[in-house]
């Protein structure tokens, strides 16, 4: 997990100069986006160290290993659905409670159960059907 311990410490001097930035060029009334950055900066740094204590416990991942050969990596990475309907039906769904929160509680109440559906569709698709396992 190095290289995702590196790209978020990286982030951690660049949020901190942007909030001292933006502390600095805005209104002294300005909180809102100050404190957003700020916890941007905090949050990064969490992340990061969070990375750091969980990769010095673990093994080193084929793409760490700075000897390691690209046959490291062969082997099984999972099961993938070849074909899958279920995330568009998601994605409208949820496009469709998105609209609802916007535009009246009506269209809200309409897409929710579709919204229910189409999780529990992706959820159990390979345990009914032509496609279970």
């Amino acid at each position: 997990m190095r290289a995702e311990v590196k790209i978020f410490a990286y982030l951690v001097p660049f949020f901190a100069l942007m909030t001292g930035l933006y502390a600095w060029f805005t209104e002294p009334n300005e909180w809102v986006g100050i404190v957003a950055l700020l916890l941007t900066t905090l949050f990064s740094a969490f992340i990061a160290f969070y990375l750091w204590v969980t990769g010095r416990k673990t093994d080193l991942r084929p793409e760490d290993d700075l000897e390691g050969e690209i046959g490291d990596l062969s082997g099984d990475y999972g099961h993938f659905a070849p074909y899958s309907w279920w995330p568009l039906w998601l994605g409208l769904s949820i496009s469709a409670v998105a609209l609802g929160l916007a535009v009246g509680w009506w269209l809200l109440i309409c897409a929710v159960p579709f919204l229910f559906i189409s999780i529990l569709g992706w959820t159990f698709e390979f345990f009914r059907g032509e496609k279970a396992i």
